[in-house]
């Protein structure tokens, strides 16, 4: 495989990154973008529209989004049929074309467009954009179409007389993508992936992440995408997925968000089962509550700056974002002290200044389910070292706030928040081998996690006693920042299918293989020789 990871630009003083960052963000100033749904091809208004704004500055609206009806989501589907069959038929390499023009663009003349939308967008800062909606997506464009090459290539042994092959078709249908607010590369990745082996996509994006997510819908199509192939239906989700889910040429489900709206898909899918033309495919990314455990043999700084990243980038609002922390009390006073001055040094605010290093939370939903959190925490006694204040005023922030908790069953250590909170364990340095029996019972996801050692019979002990805990596991590293071809991405238990997205594991699901077997010289006798 000859390809190598897209180069993370730093934006530093005086770069022409930067420049042209600040000018992709100054053609966003007073503009409102009317984002349509995009159905075969065309622009349409939908049922409805809804004002996005900033979650920085609230009063400043970026967009206004259109809505999809039920006969929207019929039409879409109708599209993504009909299109199957010409697109199923392109060869491959044609298709691959498309998707790596487009991870040229991104890299090129597109790049800062989609780091402008995502930063006012979603609230990231210049470099938390540019890992997401420039580096990643682009590794996914790319490797996605190398992996599908290397999987294509695995073939059946040929005996005396025949051709064995595989055929790697498309699933019989049209696969629904539905992607989060969080991450743009997740968002372009979920409805490409299928596509580029021939799947048509109905394409739902979360309500939020609407204005970076229509822009990449509009360089598809400067890329050569055909019309019908990617169908981008923003809508209300019960509306929408209430349609989808009753067609059936339903044929699979790229999913990332919460357990909860994965959970009522699937049942949703059971329920409907006998209507399909075939047993739909179902992928889906969902929760965690991802830790980081340190061992008294640890780096102190190391663990202090891995948990400051690890859980206040981008809010805290990374699915791999470390939520829960088990620290040994020889040395927590380090830690503390590390941790605790340089939280005092972190700047939040409006991400267009660049020294800020945390924008605000996604909106009026997330702030008020984080700060209810950090509300119920306080009155139940636990102790909150940093933060544990929020304002709404102007945009939705929440300080990054650490809690002390004695109690391993506290809320805050076993649910989801999915914000700036981190929640400490402080733990007997001799009681290391009950800690891990904590960590790995007490949440029911199991997605990212990270351990702290520098003793190697920790690591390795840790490494077999939480090998369920974590489909993504750290080893003196903080848990968040899978690379697309370096750490395949996802988690078992609650958090999902673990079906690795930037792997060809991934692709695998969006294939449904036909065998064919070619003998040169068909028998022309039915009688065996043991008959004789």
């Amino acid at each position: 495989m000859n390809i190598t990871n897209e180069t993370v630009l730093n934006y530093a003083p005086d770069s022409a990154e930067r420049a042209d960052l600040r000018a992709a963000l100054a053609h966003h100033a007073g503009l409102i973008t009317e984002i349509p749904l995009v159905i075969d091809g065309q622009r349409l208004r939908g049922s409805g529209a809804q004002p996005l704004c900033a979650p920085h500055d609230h009063r400043r609206q970026l967009a206004t989004v259109s809505q999809a009806g039920p006969a929207d989501v019929q039409r879409a589907i109708a599209a993504a049929v009909a299109a199957q069959v010409e697109w199923a038929a392109m060869p491959f390499d044609q298709r691959a074309a498309i998707f790596l023009r487009a991870a040229d663009l991104l890299a090129g003349p597109w790049r800062q467009k989609l780091n402008a939308a995502t930063m006012l967008g979603q609230s990231k800062t210049a470099y938390q954009a540019e890992i997401d909606s420039a580096c990643e997506l682009i590794d996914f464009l790319r490797f996605n179409v190398a992996f599908a090459r290397d999987l294509m290539q695995q073939q059946p042994i040929s005996g005396p007389g025949m051709r064995n092959a595989l055929d790697y078709r498309p699933l019989e249908g049209f696969v629904y993508a539905v992607t989060p607010f969080n991450f743009t590369a997740i968002a372009g990745n979920l409805p490409c992936a299928p596509a580029l082996l021939g799947n048509t996509v109905v394409w739902k994006p979360a309500f939020t992440a609407s204005l970076s997510n229509y822009l990449f819908m509009e360089l598809l199509e400067a890329a050569g995408l055909p019309p019908g192939v990617i169908n981008f239906v923003p809508g209300a989700a019960s509306s929408v997925s209430e349609a989808v889910l009753d067609a059936p040429d339903f044929a699979g489900l790229h999913f990332t968000g919460s357990t909860e709206v994965f959970d009522a898909l699937w049942q949703q899918v059971a329920q409907r089962l006998p209507r399909y033309r075939s047993y739909p495919r179902l992928v889906g990314e969902t929760g965690g509550k991802d830790f980081v455990l340190a061992h008294a043999s640890a780096d102190a700084d190391a663990v202090a700056v891995a948990l400051l990243r690890g859980a206040f980038e981008y809010q805290g609002q990374k699915c791999s974002a470390a939520s829960r922390a088990y620290l040994p009390a020889s040395l927590w006073p380090k830690i503390k002290a590390r941790l605790l001055d340089d939280l005092a040094t972190v700047r939040m605010g409006n991400v267009e200044d660049f020294s800020n290093f945390m924008g605000a939370v996604i909106d009026r939903k997330a702030f008020d389910r984080i700060a209810g959190h950090i509300d119920r925490a306080r009155a139940d006694g636990h102790r909150v070292l940093a933060g544990g204040t929020y304002d709404d005023s102007e945009g939705y922030f929440v300080k990054p706030t650490v809690i002390e908790v004695d109690d391993p069953q506290a809320v805050t250590m076993r649910e989801e928040i999915f914000g700036p909170v981190l929640s400490v364990m402080v733990y007997p340095d001799h009681t290391w081998s009950e800690v891990l029996t904590t960590v790995d019972t007490t949440s029911p996801y199991a997605l990212t996690g990270a351990v702290f050692a520098n003793d190697a019979r920790a690591l390795a002990q840790a490494s077999a006693r939480l090998r369920f805990s974590a489909g993504n596991f750290y080893l003196n590293d903080k848990p968040t920042g899978a690379v697309v071809g370096q750490q395949p991405f996802g988690g078992g238990r609650r958090s999902g299918t673990n079906d690795k997205a930037g792997s060809m594991l991934n692709l695998q699901r969006w294939t449904s293989p036909r065998t064919v077997k070619e003998t040169w010289v068909p028998a022309q006798d039915y009688r065996y020789p043991s008959m004789r």
